[in-house]
């Protein structure tokens, strides 16, 4: 039987979203400075492992972004390969990045496919990473049960 920590329960759902705030801040900074998709994935994918030991495995996979660690990782793959289409349509090397600007009202907001590459990146790092710990989580708590329905 799994002992319910009452505590890290409470503490779980603001923590979870701090961790996530930081993950994506550490992405949006790579840019510029160390970070961006890998680290920021890897961090992300700390606030899924700590909702499965806080309430379960199956919570934390439906908590995932789509609901699934295959279909982020899958979204993320997807994403960052579309990053390389607008240039490839402009006839340069797939995968040469694309900077252009955006008009919003009189100011002109500058938008690159490094930020697509990255959040790809991001997506799929966290979804892989999840699926990997939450799927050895589940077998500590599929053990558990068997164990605890011995007795």
């Amino acid at each position: 039987m799994r002992t319910r920590s009452v505590i890290l329960e409470v503490v779980s759902g603001p923590l979870y979203v701090v961790i996530v705030l930081a993950s994506l801040w550490v992405l949006l900074r790579g840019h510029n400075e160390p970070g961006g998709g890998f680290i920021g994935g890897l961090v992300a994918s700390s606030s899924s492992v700590l909702w499965a030991v806080a309430r379960g495995s199956e919570a934390a996979r439906r908590r995932l972004p789509l609901g699934s660690p295959l279909r982020l990782a899958a979204a993320g793959v997807a994403l960052a390969g579309l990053s390389g289409v607008p240039a490839w349509w402009q006839g340069q090397a797939y995968l040469t990045h694309w900077w252009g600007a955006l008009s919003v009202g009189d100011t002109a907001l500058p938008v690159s496919t490094v930020l697509l590459f990255d959040l790809g990146v991001y997506l799929c790092v966290w979804g892989a990473l999840a699926g990997y710990a939450l799927a050895l989580l589940a077998l500590g708590e599929s053990t558990e049960a068997t164990e605890g329905g011995e007795s």
